[in-house]
């Protein structure tokens, strides 16, 4: 019976994160109140803070999924072979398939340095749920201006392949920002950066989701090689804890991924600032009452 319910709770953490990765709205914020109702996982704190992060894992995998025609650098191209009438197939790299890693790459580079050199000291420092609270609100403040102050302007780039290497590098200092600030939202965070510097909302949205991938593969992987350096084990719950929170995840990734894609060609952000803002005063409140710790 307590496999079962633990089954259960995992798998509400794993809808969670499916809709909030993926929305500006910060998944960190939803998942610190989920972990302090009675739906909390029944596992120790070390793997709990393993599980939040490596739980993206399945999120990714809904990425590459639904992305994977741009992901994917190569296609097979039919070349005749000299001096025969036959044909082989070769692999050959799609055009702008180089452009758009190199992109993606130097738009990681930020935020990889700060997580690989300053993780634990971020965690200690700002993983708690008065900061992550400041954080939902003011970034949800900064949405609403920027959305009132570019509308009416027309975007300096209608697609990633527009986008210049001064936009990507600025694009990859705000997800910095995330990378520091729990609660400010990594897909908020890029999304606000590409906004500011005139990339279209659908594709500072496209941009976001494939910087997911070694963004937060680098992020599941630092956390999981640090959780089995302390010569940490899981438990039977909780491996199937995980297993269960990660294939959530990615199956509700994919539909919120297609659904935050369709919503974004007919409506702006503001909707998401006025939510992160109700939310951080939520946060904020349980935590100066000390129902949140």
């Amino acid at each position: 019976m307590q496999i079962i319910i633990e089954i259960i709770k995992a798998a509400i953490f794993g809808i969670v994160e499916g809709i909030t990765e993926w929305l500006p709205v910060s998944s960190t914020g939803h998942l610190i109140l989920l972990n302090s109702t009675p739906l909390k996982l029944s596992v120790s704190d070390s793997f709990y803070s393993m599980f939040e992060v490596v739980i993206q894992l399945g999120a990714i995998m809904a990425v590459v999924v639904t992305f994977w025609e741009q992901l994917f650098p190569w296609y097979l191209r039919k070349e005749k072979i000299p001096g025969r009438m036959a044909s082989r197939s070769v692999l050959a790299w799609k055009k702008g398939s180089i452009d758009l890693w190199k992109k993606i790459i130097i738009c990681c580079i930020p935020a990889a340095i700060v997580g690989v050199l300053f993780d634990d000291q971020i965690d200690a420092l700002f993983y708690h749920p008065l900061p992550v609270a400041l954080a939902l609100i003011i970034v949800g403040v900064i949405f609403i201006l920027v959305e009132r102050f570019m509308s009416g302007h027309s975007p300096k780039a209608s697609s990633i392949g527009e986008m210049t290497l001064g936009m990507v590098l600025w694009i990859g200092i705000a997800q910095c920002i995330a990378a520091v600030f729990p609660g400010t939202s990594r897909s908020g965070a890029t999304i606000i950066g590409a906004l500011i510097v005139g990339v279209c909302r659908e594709a500072a949205a496209e941009f976001t989701f494939l910087l997911a991938v070694p963004v937060m593969l680098g992020a599941s992987l630092l956390k999981a090689i640090k959780y089995i350096h302390q010569g940490l084990r899981m438990t039977g719950i909780e491996t199937v804890d995980l297993i269960t929170g990660a294939l959530v995840a990615f199956i509700v990734s994919i539909v919120v991924i297609r659904f935050f894609m369709g919503y974004i060609r007919k409506h702006d952000f503001r909707v998401f600032g006025w939510y992160r803002i109700g939310l951080g005063a939520f946060v904020m409140v349980l935590s100066l009452t000390h129902v949140l710790v």
